[in-house]
């Protein structure tokens, strides 16, 4: 339990340590790509993602490109996946595209997948790459049930993963592409990041917090969202 405990907080550490970047608000610029909105998971704020961010820009995209969507990861993540839904829409109004793609870690995975299963977001979404996503529960939300709904919702065989598992776990048109590890002590079993019918990609050997951090896996991450 130490050590999961130190993981979670290592993660929560990393969104500190990070310096703050625009949230991608209206920025009137020509749309050259598919826009990227950036989903965070427990413990986390959007500043997590200035190490993608940087790494997209490698891969060629623009600031104008690149948004931040920041929740309360305590609320029920049906609620964060509305704000999720209207923030993409604003995203779509302000880049003049179709959809999105959208690029998520740990819990951010289940606002997305809620998103895209229970609020039609499917329409609105290119691609989604989901970095060790808590698609399907973990065993260590029971560190944190009694402090947010969010959390209890995270536990394995919970009502809101019940219903996201019921039916298509990758509806249509979307592209899906997860990558999971085995040493990713926060997701338990790290298979829970798998999902059904997207390209599952297995990594050696990623921490949680890694995921956010490597930028081997992050160029990869912009390789797919470019369609490359």
């Amino acid at each position: 339990m130490r050590r999961i405990l130190s993981a979670l907080v290592a993660t929560a550490a990393a969104a500190t340590c990070l310096t703050a970047t625009s949230t991608g608000t209206a920025v009137a610029a020509p749309h050259h790509r598919t826009p990227v909105v950036f989903v965070h998971g427990y413990l986390n704020t959007g500043v997590v993602w200035a190490p993608a961010r940087a790494a997209f820009r490698q891969a060629g995209y623009n600031d104008s490109e690149l948004f931040t969507y920041s929740y309360d990861f305590t609320a029920s993540n049906r609620t964060s996946a509305q704000g999720l839904a209207a923030f993409v829409e604003k995203v779509k109004r302000a880049t003049g595209s179709g959809t999105v793609d959208i690029v998520n870690h740990s819990m951010g995975g289940m606002v997305a997948m809620w998103y895209l299963k229970e609020l039609g977001g499917a329409s609105s979404v290119t691609r989604m790459a989901s970095l060790a996503g808590a698609h399907h529960g973990t065993l260590t939300a029971g560190l944190c049930t009694v402090l947010s709904a969010s959390c209890a919702e995270m536990t394995p065989g919970s009502p809101f993963l019940a219903t996201l598992a019921a039916a298509d776990e990758t509806p249509a048109p979307v592209r899906y592409r997860t990558w999971y590890s085995p040493c990713d002590a926060v997701i338990t079993p790290f298979t829970s990041s798998m999902l059904d019918g997207a390209t599952n990609t297995l990594l050696p050997c990623m921490t949680h917090a890694g995921f956010l951090t490597n930028s081997a896996l992050l160029s990869d991450v912009a390789t797919f969202t470019k369609g490359s």
